[in-house]
């Protein structure tokens, strides 16, 4: 833990906290965005940075601050474009060496039923009135059309739906946009991954998880596509036109744009956003019929039988009102998680029952030819981090960047070599998302295990990677 400390730069209102060790030091850049975060009206405790922090808009991504509901802000900044960017992780009872003949039919399938790639539609055309149920139930609307089980919604993060959630503060812009991409994965880090668990380090956790050594899994990472890029790009605008000359906030970085947690404006941002989140859980539930689908045709098996059950959903992108003892008092407060995901321990009522008592499953994706991990929320998270952790490895170089250091061919034959079948919808992506583009997550998930913000349970290889 290191502070970054309120004399750092004029105008802080509360000291930087940093989760870091000496091998993943944040860039200069990073920091100064913490401290900006740092001035913002109505912020307790902390401006806070996870060890997966890199540079992003307004606020770091691996950035987390709480505001107090009575004079504090709400900033898009703080969330990110892509609203309810999570993490869905589906177990099966399906082990190593019944993958290896029959993985690359099984990739196929799976890029072929998971449509990815920048704008790509998929089949599922959403009507208003469909777009307007996911906007307000989520998950759930997609389990009632039949793309799910109804125990899948006591497995995702707010049981799939996210309450308050207004679809006529929605534009029509976003709209057009989120109409045909429910079910895609997406562009850019977006990914679907079949990964093997190859290192267990909490038997009993692991085994409440229902994780076990040369099991096979499937991660999804994705988001709120275009809808909820849009709702973003929408509550800026208006933010900015109405933080200084109607509120008399002044920020150091326009993209810190801000209003009051009261507000019209605010209260219009959250409920478009809870739209964003629920179409996001939608998404991702939509996905996972179609994963399901791809298993059940090559293994010739129902996906019940198969065991593709949900271990869990988590969002990385979004705010929730909470409230923490700060200063020997209950306050209420909006917890801004951009690029950090929750981790309660044991005994919170919102970890599904299944869990409650060894604590929330925490999920964090590495690179595509790493480890990815699975983690336990702790109690430190709560008295440190506002109940949070890191969403994942976090990128060290720039996609510009990583695209001149290797051709196609040769990322290929390097993932080939550690055992990963690759399929992605562009050349681009494949060199935007090199292993070396990011940090090594096991050196990420050990300083929020050191931290006593979540413990390690599993680490998990891939072996199929479908690339946004």
């Amino acid at each position: 833990m290191y502070e970054l400390p309120i004399t750092y730069r004029p105008g802080m209102r509360v000291p930087g906290l940093i989760f870091t060790s000496p091998s993943i030091m944040p860039e200069d850049e990073a920091l100064e965005q913490v401290a900006n975060v740092a001035t913002l009206p109505g912020i307790v405790k902390y401006s806070i940075g996870m060890p997966d922090i890199h540079w992003g808009y307004g606020f770091p991504v691996g950035g987390v601050a709480a505001f107090r509901v009575e004079d504090g802000i709400v900033s898009p900044g703080g969330i990110g474009f892509d609203i309810n960017c999570g993490v869905r992780l589906i177990r099966t009872n399906i082990f190593q060496e019944e993958l290896r003949s029959v993985a690359d039919r099984l990739a196929n399938k799976l890029y072929s039923y998971v449509p990815s790639g920048v704008g790509v539609g998929g089949p599922f055309r959403a009507s208003k009135r469909d777009l307007e149920r996911v906007s307000h139930e989520g998950a759930h609307y997609m389990v009632d059309l039949g793309y799910g089980w109804e125990e899948d919604l006591q497995f995702i993060e707010e049981n799939g739906r996210m309450r308050g959630a207004d679809f006529s503060k929605v534009s029509r812009r976003a709209r057009q946009r989120g109409a045909d991409q429910l079910g895609t994965l997406g562009s850019g880090n977006h990914f679907l991954e079949v990964q093997v668990v190859d290192k267990i380090y909490d038997s009993e956790v692991a085994r409440r998880f229902g994780l076990y050594r040369g099991q096979v899994v499937v991660m999804v990472h994705c988001g709120s596509r275009g809808f909820g890029h849009q709702i973003a790009d929408d509550y800026i605008s208006v933010m900015l036109s109405v933080m200084e000359s109607k509120y008399k906030i002044k920020v150091p970085d326009k993209q810190l744009a801000c209003a009051p947690i009261t507000s019209k404006e605010g209260r219009d941002y959250l409920k478009a956003m809870a739209a964003a989140a629920n179409y996001a859980f939608a998404n991702r539930q939509l996905i996972t019929f179609n994963v399901r689908r791809a298993f059940e045709e090559v293994f010739k098996k129902p996906a019940d039988e198969l065991g593709m059950s949900i271990l869990y959903d988590v969002a990385h992108n979004i705010a929730k009102f909470e409230t923490y003892e700060i200063d020997g008092r209950k306050v209420d407060v909006l917890v801004h998680r951009k690029g950090a995901t929750r981790a309660f321990p044991a005994g919170r009522p919102e970890i599904p029952e299944a869990y409650r008592d060894v604590g929330q499953p925490v999920i964090i994706p590495g690179d595509m030819g790493r480890y990815s991990f699975v983690l336990v929320g702790q109690p430190g998270s709560i008295a440190k981090s506002f109940g949070s952790t890191c969403h994942g490895a976090g990128r060290v170089l720039s996609r510009r960047k990583a695209k001149k250091l290797y051709s196609v061919s040769e990322v290929k034959r390097r993932l080939k070599e550690r055992g990963v079948i690759v399929r992605a919808s562009s050349r681009a992506t494949i060199l935007e998302e090199i292993p070396e583009a990011y940090k090594d997550a096991e050196e990420v998930v050990k300083v929020v295990e050191g931290a006593g913000l979540s413990k390690i349970v599993s680490r998990n290889r891939p072996v199929i990677v479908v690339k946004g």
